[in-house]
């Protein structure tokens, strides 16, 4: 087995527990949580979920700068759209600032003021439904890795 096989199975892995936690966020857990006004279920998830979920991330993190190098994309390159193959990445890593940004909103800003204040459910989730179409959309433009990249 090669290296890139390696890390991109390593890197489908983090990529399933990660977009899949978000689906089962968004599916099961905030319907129940919208339903019952029990933003105790959202806490009680994300404590269970978070031991794996944050490793994952990283996992994919570390995979995915190491695959950028081994298709010759440096870090130079990492926003510079010019090849097919950079395209996937700078937009993929224009998405993870995305998620960064949402992430620390949530923690800092929203998730605080959801304990005592039920009016920011709302607030909460657009940004776990955002942070999983991004992590879709992620998903998504990984594949195009497989042709090519976007040309």
């Amino acid at each position: 087995m090669s290296e890139i096989h390696l890390l991109l199975i390593l890197h489908l892995l983090g990529a399933t527990i990660w977009v899949g936690g978000h689906i089962l966020l968004c599916v099961i857990i905030l319907p129940q949580v919208w339903k019952e006004q029990a933003v105790e279920k959202l806490f009680a998830f994300e404590s269970r979920y978070e031991w794996i979920g944050m490793p994952a991330l990283l996992v994919m993190l570390i995979t995915g700068v190491r695959m950028a190098y081994l298709y010759n994309v440096k870090i130079a390159n990492w926003f510079a759209f010019e090849t097919p193959i950079e395209r996937v990445i700078s937009l993929k890593l224009s998405l993870l600032i995305g998620i960064v940004i949402l992430a620390l909103s949530a923690q800092f800003y929203v998730l605080p003021r959801l304990k005592t204040d039920i009016k920011k459910l709302p607030l909460m989730a657009f940004h776990m439904i955002t942070v999983t179409l991004i992590s879709l959309a992620m998903l998504i433009l990984g594949s195009f890795v497989r042709y090519g990249g976007i040309a």
